[in-house]
């Protein structure tokens, strides 16, 4: 089976990486970091328009009509350039929460435990519930993640639980291929020795490994897009998830000092990839579902 991706889906994401680059470049993002700002409105309204939440929804119902392999492709550029917001609930939202679609509401979900809900504040609507229920603000490690936890969770997340994992995956993915760009460029960069740290063999071996957890990451998300099967899913998300958090760690181990100070982007990544291992679908649960596969098949 070929999962290389096709001129068409190429393109696809070449202009999401485009329109990103050209609309939410670091200045935007480090701007957001720096003002605490929650969702740019404007920014959601262009990835409306672009198509971004309406691609998987039929062309009869005014979206795209396209499918889970090419969104995979879009959700793995928003990963790259750390697009803040709740990107995940509100694709699965469009056809179903009036302007979702159009990017003209957001719509958050009960995505982690605790029940916590991140982006309540600025939620137009909550996935599968009735309304935006009242939170209580907790602090969260990601400062472009703000979380509120709820008395009782309501909305029943259930059936976007799988699109919902598999996404949040290609979210990570493109996060993981980020950090291997930024460790690279810096290990070319940065002079120790009389000469650039890449050619020290400890750092090679840290960006080879960065990019087979991704390159093996990103695999296993486009082969569980083409397929559905759950059990790849799973194994997707468990892939990706360790992929951009060993990744972006190891990435600031070659930044080394500069790693851990507050102008480097490197710990953006970190946070953001620890936030989202625990959306949709966590390491213990995916660990599970795949144990019960395997239970499953030897029976």
């Amino acid at each position: 089976m070929d999962f290389q991706p096709t001129e068409d889906q190429k393109d696809l994401r070449a202009g999401v990486r485009d329109l990103l680059a050209g609309r939410y470049a670091r200045e935007a993002l480090r701007a957001s970091v720096d003002t605490g700002a929650g969702v740019d409105r404007a920014l959601w309204r262009e990835l409306g328009e672009a198509g971004f939440f309406a691609l998987r929804l039929p062309e009869a119902e005014g979206g795209v009509g396209l499918g889970l392999p090419e969104a995979v492709l879009v959700f793995e550029e928003a990963g790259r350039a750390l697009v803040p917001g709740p990107l995940v609930a509100t694709h699965l939202a469009a056809g179903v929460v009036p302007g979702a679609a159009a990017g003209t509401a957001v719509v958050s979900a009960f995505d982690l435990d605790g029940p916590l809900v991140a982006h309540l504040a600025d939620a137009d609507a909550v996935l599968g519930a009735s309304g935006v229920p009242a939170g209580e603000p907790v602090r969260s490690v990601d400062p472009l993640t703000p979380l509120h936890r709820v008395a009782v969770a309501v909305g029943d997340v259930s059936p976007y639980r799988q699109a919902g994992a598999l996404l949040t995956a290609a979210l990570q993915v493109g996060s993981a291929l980020r950090t291997v760009e930024l460790a690279v460029r810096y290990a070319g960069e940065r002079e120790q020795f009389g000469q650039p740290i890449g050619a020290f063999q400890a750092v090679k071996h840290l960006c080879a490994q960065m990019l087979v957890r991704a390159e093996v990451a990103r695999t296993a998300v486009y082969a569980a897009a083409v397929t559905g099967d759950p059990g790849e899913v799973a194994a997707a998300k468990l892939l990706a998830d360790g992929a951009a958090v060993r990744g972006a760690r190891d990435c600031l181990q070659v930044h080394g000092g500069m790693g851990f100070t507050w102008e480097a982007d490197v710990h953006l990544h970190l946070k953001r990839a620890w936030v989202r291992a625990e959306q949709w679908r966590t390491a213990a649960q995916a660990e599970e579902l795949l144990a019960q596969e395997l239970l499953g098949s030897a029976g």
